[in-house]
């Protein structure tokens, strides 16, 4: 597997935890040494290890935001069905 590097610039949230101690957080991560983005994935404790993730940029970012703030409501749909 090849190197790379990673930077927590900026932990926004830590999302939930599992019974193992590992977390689900959404970071601002610089990878490699390029600017920092978003960030969602599964760390291992102490962050020594992480799960697949996604990394958004801030256009991304943007649209997720609009999309989850127009979709998720208190109230549950139901699986698979989006709001009208």
């Amino acid at each position: 597997m090849a190197d790379f590097k990673y930077e927590i610039v900026k932990t926004i949230a830590v999302l939930s935890e599992s019974t193992k101690g590992w977390t689900k957080e959404f970071n601002v991560i610089s990878w490699n040494g390029r600017d920092p983005k978003y960030d969602l994935r599964d760390w291992a404790p102490n962050h020594e290890r992480m799960g697949r993730g996604v990394t958004l940029s801030n256009e991304e970012a943007d649209k997720l935001k609009e999309v989850l703030n127009d979709q998720v409501t208190p109230e549950l749909t139901p699986a698979g069905t989006l709001k009208e």
